[in-house]
């Protein structure tokens, strides 16, 4: 495995740990469907996060979340439907990403609440 897939497991292990030190209960991992992965799906109360996890050791290219295209988001949306629909869930769904940004010995997390909007 390369060094950045390296770095981009780690990275959803702390935004995993980040999410639990925030309430939230994590419902799926790596969740597949058709040709999308969901990297976490949590829940919060009655709302489920589909959450996008960008993990970089420099942003002076371009800034982490804005690397979520539209096409990810349309593969999101429709992996976001069929996980709502198979589990007959009733909940509000929001679309977030965590970045994980890694300098030297700094370590930032910030995590981007309906960071985009499926319609």
């Amino acid at each position: 495995m390369g060094i950045h897939n390296q770095f981009g497991k780690e990275g959803e292990k702390l935004a995993v740990e980040f999410l639990k030190d925030n309430g939230y209960v994590i419902k799926h991992l790596n969740y597949r469907y058709l040709k999308a992965e969901v990297d976490i799906i949590a829940q919060q109360k009655s709302t489920l996060a589909i959450i996008e996890v960008k993990s970089r050791s420099s942003d002076a290219l371009q800034n982490i979340a804005d690397t979520v295209t539209a096409k990810k988001i349309k593969l999101l949306v429709m992996a976001a439907d069929h996980y709502v629909s198979d589990n007959d869930l009733d909940v509000d769904v929001r679309f977030d990403i965590i970045t994980i940004l890694k300098n030297a010995d700094n370590l930032k997390i910030e995590h981007l609440k309906d960071a985009f909007y499926h319609f």
